[in-house]
């Protein structure tokens, strides 16, 4: 193993907790850890922190508390939104895409089968851009329909317009859900102004703990319960919440919110740091999707595809593993998996080219990137 510091450029995958984060939470682990549904001090104490991280969120998001639900993270919130919605608004149609991610791709194909829903997935050309007449299309053709399109992907960084997206679903009385949790606190999200029905967010994607997330439910859009149990969450959500990580999450949105302009400069300085350097070293890369595209993509992620080599033929994440460096070659979530990534195969990439994502944060520098480049330098041009 290098003895140089490991790198991380995995921000896609999770990113590191703040340090400000971890000691909001730490006294509700230590010391103030009553159950929120408990009628005594303990309990009461525990439930005056978390409404009022509720209240913060809400505040950051211009909705009422009552619309903020508590989950254990994006995906189970991508299921409480499309398995609500289909069940309380009685819908026939699913509208979504192929390069969204599992927690949407997939619940929408088992709701499908199980409950023999027709499935419709967008066209999109080989950068990742949807096809917005074909939405339109079909909205046209069946209303009351569920359309689930994310805000920003999270293996090529394509960013969708879920304004007009949803300003197409009001316009044919469907349901629109989005999946925000990789723009959730690096990009302003104003409910206020946004008609869309319900949203996903999970706080390890900006720098708070894994395991806590919430659902934004539109109070006039409501849906019914996706697990029952004692009555929390304003019967929602069953299960006792998870007090020290909702705590969390509030911080470390308020912290996203409060900087986010700077972050986003700094991180895009980075990203378009990275993308110069390697463009300078290997000039035979490309980027998938829009990532490479510093207007139309996310600033946190760049996705680039590599020339042929024989040596790094299928082993180049692991050569990178070995200098230190954690990146990814798709959604951490497929990892295991021996297809590749569905987005990559969507997009119809060329599978003799590898393909690796690299995803910042604001604590990652221009000399880590230096590193990195000279790492992949090497190992393609030896």
């Amino acid at each position: 193993m290098n003895e140089l510091a490991s790198l991380y450029f995995d921000n896609a995958a999770t990113t590191s907790i703040d340090e400000r984060v971890l000691e909001e939470m730490l006294p509700f682990l230590k010391h103030n850890f009553g159950n929120p549904s408990s009628v005594h001090s303990h309990g009461r104490d525990a439930r005056a922190a978390l409404e009022k991280a509720r209240k913060k969120i809400s505040g950051l998001l211009n909705v009422s508390p009552g619309e903020i639900i508590f989950t254990s993270g994006g995906t189970e919130a991508d299921n409480m939104a499309i398995c609500g919605a289909i069940a309380t608004y009685n819908i026939k149609h699913i509208i979504t895409s192929p390069i969204e991610h599992h927690a949407v791709l997939h619940v929408a194909e088992q709701l499908a089968k199980k409950q023999n829903l027709k499935l419709s997935l967008l066209e999109c050309d080989n950068q990742g851009r949807l096809n917005m007449e074909q939405l339109a299309m079909l909205l046209e053709n069946e209303p009351n329909s569920l359309v689930s399109l994310m805000h920003g992907n999270n293996e090529i960084g394509n960013l969708n317009d879920i304004k007009k997206i949803a300003a197409l679903c009001e316009q044919h009385s469907s349901y629109f859900h989005s999946d925000t949790v990789q723009t959730m606190g690096h990009y302003p999200i104003d409910l206020k102004t946004l008609p869309i029905h319900s949203l996903s967010g999970s706080a390890h994607k900006f720098h708070g703990p894994k395991g806590v997330g919430f659902i934004y439910i539109n109070k006039n859009k409501k849906i019914d319960p996706f697990i029952f149990g004692g009555g929390q969450e304003r019967s929602f959500r069953g299960g006792t919440e998870n007090v020290a990580g909702i705590i969390a999450l509030a911080k470390a949105l308020e912290l996203a919110y409060e900087n986010q302009t700077a972050h986003a400069e700094e991180i895009l300085g980075i990203k378009t740091y990275f993308k110069n350097q390697i463009i300078k070293a290997i000039p035979e890369v490309t980027f998938n999707g829009l990532s490479g595209n510093l207007d139309e993509s996310l600033y946190t992620v760049l996705n680039v595809s590599f020339p042929p080599s024989e040596s790094n033929e299928g082993m180049l994440l692991f050569h990178l593993d070995l200098n230190g460096i954690s990146v990814s070659g798709g959604s951490a979530c497929s990892s295991g998996a021996q297809l590749g990534s569905h987005v990559l195969n969507a997009l119809g990439t060329n599978p003799q080219r590898e393909n690796v994502r690299f995803s910042f944060s604001r604590f990652n520098t221009k000399a880590e990137v230096d590193r990195v480049v000279k790492t992949l330098a090497d190992l393609y041009l030896p």
